[in-house]
């Protein structure tokens, strides 16, 4: 933060910002424009891209920004840029394919769309900053070996769980101590909730009833967990993680003892969460240290005496430090989090409700699935079906509720990128294991 914070004052000193592009303009979009329009310095949101017009337009108007003008292809685009007046448009590819744009921001929360998108802009050598764990947690591997043949940065963000996850494990290795779990915190876990139930809630806080189901059935902690497995090359010590629930208000540093100390020593390392635990919503490292002396000190400094030592993080500010991501990108070639390990864990489907023959599966965060963890190695060797796939299949047969779906069960549609990317994230990979 320190060296962030020199680095883009001198930006705005050389009136040289770093230009960002973002894609998607819905709850978090509208805030990552506010914080970046009017907080950060050396850093410029050049062009915002929306489905619909509208919604680019209001965010930029959300964020205080009135000189905006509306363009439709790359060549209208580039000419805005260069002529420093901000742009919205519909034509997201011209976002990804326009000249003097430094990163661009994907903030749609989709898997095809986006997936289209993201590889035009790695194409295109731009740094790409995903706040779309969902991706991220299904071919964000595969898109992170086109990144590193072109030279630029993937990266999800700071600010959400898994980059401040990330930051911490960063630090408790850099000062010695062995990571051995990282941990989300939650404050309710419920595979059954569904757009229904969640509506109350999503109106409350203004966003979609699917985004925050996801959130409750768990769907969306399955992500942010493997992203940080394939990011540090731990894995999950069962399907689906312990996730212990706890009372509400149970210090963190009670939590340790809830996993089974085998489980954690055993092997790279794994990912988990609890639930009800303060503070929340906050982030968690469990680590180990073998030096008696250097044991005798983390006592010292009120960590306990161990074997498991609790260091956290207890908040994450999610649009707030969204645009330090694209300046860590920008400017020091450094990704918040990036599948460094490949695919360590993958979010596998399983049934919310008793599913039939011939229907067609919804998105996440709806009525017919919800996600869980499960180590790669074994969705690749029992062909499970990866949520973040299964919007638009046809179900071949009747599936039970809980039971986790499989390629057998169903239908893919036809041409889609995402799918194909998925293939050849399983070939790359598979391949280099064999090698």
């Amino acid at each position: 933060m320190i060296i962030l914070d020199s680095e883009l004052k001198k930006r705005e000193a050389q009136n040289n910002p770093v230009r960002v592009a973002m894609i998607g303009a819905g709850f978090m979009g509208r805030g990552i424009a506010l914080q970046m329009a009017n907080f950060i310095q050396g850093m410029k949101l050049v062009a915002i891209a929306n489905r619909h017009l509208e919604g680019a337009r209001r965010a930029y108007q959300e964020a205080g920004v009135d000189n905006f003008k509306a363009v439709e292809t790359v060549q209208q685009l580039e000419s805005l840029i260069a002529a420093n007046t901000p742009a919205i448009t519909e034509n997201a590819m011209a976002v990804c394919r326009a000249e003097g744009i430094d990163a661009v921001i994907e903030v749609t929360g989709t898997i095809e769309y986006s997936a289209r998108l993201v590889l035009e802009a790695i194409n295109h050598a731009k740094h790409v900053v995903l706040m779309n764990a969902e991706l991220d947690g299904t071919i964000g591997p595969i898109l992170k070996v086109y990144a590193d043949k072109a030279g630029v940065v993937i990266t999800n963000a700071d600010g959400d769980q898994p980059g401040v996850i990330m930051n911490l494990y960063r630090f408790v290795k850099t000062i010695g101590v062995k990571p051995v779990l990282c941990g989300n915190i939650k404050g309710l876990q419920d595979p059954y909730r569904n757009p229904t139930t969640q509506a109350a809630f999503a109106k409350q806080w203004g966003q979609q009833p699917h985004m925050v189901t996801s959130f409750a059935d768990g769907t969306k902690i399955s992500f942010e967990q493997a992203i940080v497995a394939n990011a540090t090359g731990m894995r999950v010590a069962k399907r689906g993680m312990f996730g212990p629930t706890v009372e509400a208000g149970t210090p963190l540093k009670e939590v340790a003892a809830l996993y089974p100390l085998e489980a954690v020593l055993d092997g790279p390392g794994i990912v988990d969460y609890v639930v009800g635990a303060e503070p929340g919503p906050g982030v968690f490292v469990l680590g180990t240290h073998d030096h008696p002396r250097q044991q005798h000190y983390l006592n010292l400094y009120k960590l306990g005496t161990g074997p498991l030592y609790c260091f956290y993080t207890p908040y994450h500010l999610c649009h707030f430090e969204v645009p330090l991501t694209a300046a860590r990108a920008v400017l020091f070639n450094d990704a918040a989090i990036t599948p460094t390990f490949g695919p360590c864990v993958d979010v596998v489907a399983a049934a919310k409700i008793d599913l039939k023959a011939g229907q067609l599966l919804d998105g996440m965060g709806y009525y017919m699935t919800y996600g869980l963890g499960e180590n790669s190695a074994i969705v690749k060797s029992e062909q499970l079906l990866p949520i973040g796939l299964a919007e638009g299949c046809r179900l071949l047969r009747d599936i039970p509720k809980d039971q986790v779906l499989t390629y057998q069960d169903i239908e893919l549609p036809e041409g889609r990128l995402c799918d194909k990317l998925r293939a050849e994230q399983d070939r790359h990979f598979y391949q280099a294991a064999v090698r």
